[in-house]
């Protein structure tokens, strides 16, 4: 039998997986799944994370039902090429070495859209199109609770001590442009210190596409588990993650600043105590599910 030898490009240490740079023969199957994604008008499937973001040789992408979080997650479509990171205000990020792709996905023009509010906007995004609406809730900083349900009956939420008065409003009701300003709502209520409390904590080694890793405080910070794979003989699990930052910015996936070939993609077994993103240190403590 004749072996057909392909060259395989070499990843420096700032480079990282992309399957539309490998040759042809090494590219996975293109995934052709499309979800409506409300804040976008159109996209390619071939941008989206399960087509953008190669696994490394001998692992195999986690496998999600179809309309589940995880699943969802998998296909949310990236910027093209690998754009800079922007701030909400137009101007470039300072720091333009944390990320390797930026998922498409607006910012707002208003210092909101931070780290956990970046997360909130996913996991309310998803439920908003494929879950439960009436699952759509989030804790203010003060420890009560902000329900999307009241707010589609046209109720808007007023802090008042530790507790909400709901009072009728026009900027509260049905329909996606209404559900965004809620989302503006909880992003001026609720931050990092009220997501880490209302979300459950998790062992670290049981991560699922989803959950969230969040250390919560004035400033805390928070990214987003997007997407896992797993060595089927070894048994070793990879997983991506995103984020947004101070101030409000692009949703941006995460470069691994402590393995360059692996990048983006992380090793459960490389994490012992901390795990070293780019812009933040977190603990094996801090990882939580909806």
């Amino acid at each position: 039998m004749l072996l057909q030898l392909v060259s395989i490009p070499i990843i420096s240490q700032n480079t990282f997986f992309d399957p539309q740079k490998l040759p042809h023969n090494n590219r996975t199957s293109k995934d052709t799944i499309r979800y409506d994604f409300p804040w976008l008008t159109n996209y390619k499937t071939e941008n989206t994370i399960v087509n953008r973001i190669a696994v490394p040789a001998g692992f195999k992408r986690l496998k999600h039902p179809e309309n589940s979080f995880a699943h969802w997650l998998q296909r949310l479509p990236l910027k093209e090429g690998n754009p800079k990171v922007y701030l909400y205000d137009g101007s470039p990020k300072w720091n333009q070495n944390a990320h390797c792709y930026v998922v498409d996905i607006e910012t707002g023009n208003k210092d909101l859209q931070q780290c956990a509010d970046a997360i909130m906007r996913v996991r309310a995004e998803y439920l908003f199109s494929y879950g439960n609406k009436d699952d759509i809730k989030f804790n203010y900083t003060n420890g009560a609770v902000c329900y999307y349900k009241k707010w589609r009956q046209g109720l808007m939420p007023v802090p008042k001590g530790k507790e909400i008065q709901w009072v009728t409003s026009s900027k509260a009701g049905e329909g996606y442009q209404k559900f965004k300003s809620y989302l503006i709502q909880v992003y001026n209520y609720a931050g990092t210190h009220s997501l880490e409390k209302e979300l459950n904590k998790v062992n670290f080694e049981q991560m699922q596409p989803g959950d969230v890793i969040i250390k919560g405080g004035f400033p805390g910070h928070g990214v987003l588990v997007m997407d896992m794979a797993q060595n089927p003989t070894t048994g070793e699990k990879l997983f991506i993650l995103a984020q947004s930052y101070m101030p409000a910015q692009d949703f941006q996936i995460l470069k691994n600043p402590n393995n360059s070939k692996l990048s983006p993609w992380y090793s459960l077994s490389d994490v012992k105590d901390v795990l070293k993103t780019p812009e933040w240190n977190f603990s094996t403590d801090d990882l939580r599910r909806w």
